[in-house]
């Protein structure tokens, strides 16, 4: 669907969410390099249609899982930057009571567990989710994030496998970035896309230009619709790509220059960008306004974050069950 089908304020709402994980993830970035915050991170500068065109396409108790690279998903999903920012301090306040660190954010009251960083981990998650789902019959759907690399994990297979023999209520959403850390994705699969993975399953699949926000909403409405009535699981592939490393010292070396260069100019914030301006209502300093406030609104919440206390000894074993 074209941008004039929607109204403005939907497109601009989109425009302002992706806005949001970029500008967040480019100041913990400079966080962490400083040394202010502890841990590590793994970031998704570039992929951030995926996240909000997807989450966007869903009810707000649809639930979803994520991976090692979570930042994204928490923010579409409707997590705040400060209790996020808060977790990524090791405060008490935090998403997960700062036992989480970037890789587990995550608020189970948003609908979205705290991130499994095993790969392919959040994969049989969300089909428990949805097998729960089911029985309760109960109208929501799960939807599991994942790269192009766990699609070589046991989980992946094993996952589907039940999701689709069950008719599961889950969409499966490859985020395919080219990279399994360093590992291109033509390494280790001989077909060209992994949706066609789907057929081995019987199940539909699709592959998506990822970072055409309003193309992968669409592609998850269609595929929550379908799961709603009954008719699922889907396998959703995103085709997308990182601008930023595998994880904070990776300087992306394995990455040919022209690569990068090429997917630089499909940014899918400058692109959507670009589209909201050809509109009759929208103008560059409505985009300018945008980002202004959203720059004061993730400062403002990084302030808050350093300001929360750090957490005690007696903190230690709270809410810990294992």
């Amino acid at each position: 669907m074209k941008e004039t089908e929607y109204d403005r304020e939907f497109l601009v709402d989109l425009y302002e969410r992706m806005l949001l994980i970029r500008e967040f993830e480019e100041e913990v970035k400079f966080l962490f390099l400083e040394g202010t915050m502890p841990g590590t991170i793994h970031q998704c500068q570039g992929q951030e249609a995926a996240a909000v065109g997807g989450c966007s396409a869903l009810e707000e108790d649809d639930v979803i899982t994520s991976t090692h690279r979570p930042h994204g998903h928490a923010l579409a999903k409707g997590l705040t930057p400060e209790e996020i920012l808060i977790e990524l301090f090791g405060g008490g306040t935090g998403c997960c009571r700062g036992k989480g660190g970037s890789m587990h954010v995550g608020n189970i009251d948003k609908g979205m567990p705290p991130a499994i960083a095993i790969v392919g981990g959040g994969i049989p998650l969300a089909t428990g989710m949805a097998l729960a789902l089911k029985m309760q019959k109960r109208p929501q759907v799960a939807v599991c994030f994942f790269g192009d690399g766990a699609t070589s994990e046991g989980a992946f297979h094993e996952g589907i496998t039940l999701g689709a023999i069950w008719d599961l209520p889950v969409i499966y959403v490859c985020e395919n970035n080219l990279y399994g850390a360093s590992t291109r994705v033509d390494e280790i699969t001989r077909m060209p896309h992994i949706a066609e993975r789907a057929a081995a399953y019987g199940i539909r699949g699709e592959t998506v230009e990822g970072n055409d926000v309003l193309a992968v909403h669409e592609a998850t409405r269609i595929a929550a619709r379908q799961c709603r009535d009954g008719e699922g699981p889907v396998l959703l592939e995103l085709e997308t790509y990182r601008l930023t490393g595998h994880s904070r010292r990776d300087a992306c070396h394995y990455q040919p220059e022209e690569e990068r260069e090429a997917w630089a100019r499909r940014d899918p914030i400058l692109v959507f960008g670009r589209a909201l301006c050809q509109r009759d209502d929208v103008e560059q300093a409505d985009l300018d306004r945008i980002r202004c406030d959203v720059e004061a609104r993730v400062a403002g919440a990084i302030e808050t974050a350093r300001g929360e206390p750090a957490p005690t000894l007696a903190d230690l074993t709270t809410d810990v069950y294992a």
